[in-house]
């Protein structure tokens, strides 16, 4: 029952202030930290064991406060906040960057055939898809039909959206065409997010009090969340798909670009991936994981069931999401 720290450190809350926007950065950073993907089954596993353990009153001898929040941190990675389950690998937010690099790079090098365009909305929408089931709000489990419907859903919407921004973007500067999949993914995070966490949007999601004591399920809150969570995506999505564009346009007039056209591809990926390593946790940091709003707010008969059973409380919190 002893160790090195003291059991009352609250690893249930981030290490860092999340009521200002630099705590909420410092944090994502870590929580994002593209190297978690690296980490093994078994280092996962002893991290999960380290903070179950603490949560008991259990700490293994020569244990130190900053190998817990350590293992906090690569708890939260790879663990869904809600359900406890392993995330699935592409889905966990610190897979962001090396996967966004890649397939937003190929998006914005290969944007100028339609077979291309379609190929590569399709691959990022399905990996969005992934994405938003795994870092979904509430711990209530989709059928295998109901995550069909919603995949294929997403998939359709957004590459219908892409393909007719491309068709408008025939009209338009060469510059102008290359923000095409940045359009088009803005506008398919609007479709693709809503759609994947339907279910949310239907049943509700965990309300809490201050406390974590859950005081029932509300669409409402999950309006809030999913959008907080589309707003993130799009600001996610603005630097490494406007930033390069413009660098691209520039650099391909050069004598040794056209001399290596190959290289055309990897330079884009490397600006990509150079600005998603900020852009990731910067907006995920524009809104607290630990989402608020007031009673209020809620639907009637849960304003009315909490008033009855909780008269003083005037704040519920939930999970939004990423």
């Amino acid at each position: 029952m002893s160790g090195d720290i003291p059991l009352n450190i609250n690893i249930q809350e981030p290490r860092w202030d999340q009521g200002t926007f630099m705590g909420r950065a410092q944090h994502f950073f870590t929580v994002t930290d593209p190297r978690n993907v690296l980490l093994s089954s078994a280092v996962l596993e002893d991290a999960r064991v380290t903070i179950q353990n603490y949560r008991q009153g259990i700490v293994r001898p020569g244990l130190t406060e900053d190998e817990l929040w350590r293992a906090k941190y690569i708890y939260d990675s790879a663990f869904h906040p809600d359900t406890g389950e392993k995330m699935i690998l592409v889905g966990r937010m610190s897979a962001q960057v090396p996967m966004n690099m890649t397939i937003t790079g190929c998006m914005l090098t290969f944007y100028r055939t339609t077979p291309a365009v379609v190929f590569w909305q399709w691959v990022n929408q399905s990996f969005n898809a992934v994405v938003n089931y795994t870092n979904r709000s509430g711990d209530a489990p989709m059928t295998v039909n109901q995550l069909g419907a919603a995949y294929i859903s997403a998939t359709t919407g957004a590459v219908v959206t892409a393909l007719s921004l491309k068709s408008l973007a025939k009209r338009l500067p060469a510059i102008i065409s290359r923000f095409v999949p940045f359009a088009a993914v803005a506008a398919a995070n609007c479709i693709n997010i809503p759609f994947m966490r339907q279910r949310e949007l239907k049943f509700g999601i965990p309300v809490t009090d201050e406390e974590g004591n859950r005081l029932g399920e509300s669409s409402k809150a999950a309006q809030q969340a999913i959008v907080q969570v589309v707003v993130s995506r799009i600001g996610m999505a603005v630097p490494a798909m406007a930033i390069p564009p413009v660098i691209m346009n520039a650099l391909e007039k050069k004598a040794f670009m056209k001399r290596f056209p190959v290289l055309n591809a990897p330079v884009q990926v490397g600006l990509v991936g150079f600005c998603l390593v900020f852009a990731t946790p910067l907006c995920c940091a524009l809104f607290p994981q630990k989402s608020s709003m007031s009673v209020s707010s809620l639907e009637p008969e849960l304003q009315e069931r909490i008033r009855k059973s909780n008269p003083n409380i005037s704040t519920v919190y939930f999970n939004k999401g990423l």
